[in-house]
């Protein structure tokens, strides 16, 4: 027979909006990238992409080339 593995209370910050949880883990410590409290699939809030999208950093990458 197996045995379940033990789990204690741990803290995890979310890195995107900084709201902090505490959850349940086998883990000694997690990080999320994105939490039901900025995830716009729950709050219904489109964000922008903070380096821009593929197009706009193919023509950096291409402009630092050149120069």
């Amino acid at each position: 027979m197996t045995q379940h593995p033990e789990t204690h209370l741990v803290k995890t910050g979310c890195s995107t909006c900084g709201t902090e949880l505490t959850l349940r883990s086998t883990a000694a410590s997690l990080s999320v990238d994105v939490c039901s409290s900025c995830h716009p699939a729950y709050t219904g809030v489109q964000h922008g992409a903070a380096r821009g999208d593929r197009i706009e950093r193919f023509n950096r990458r291409r402009a630092l080339a050149v120069a």
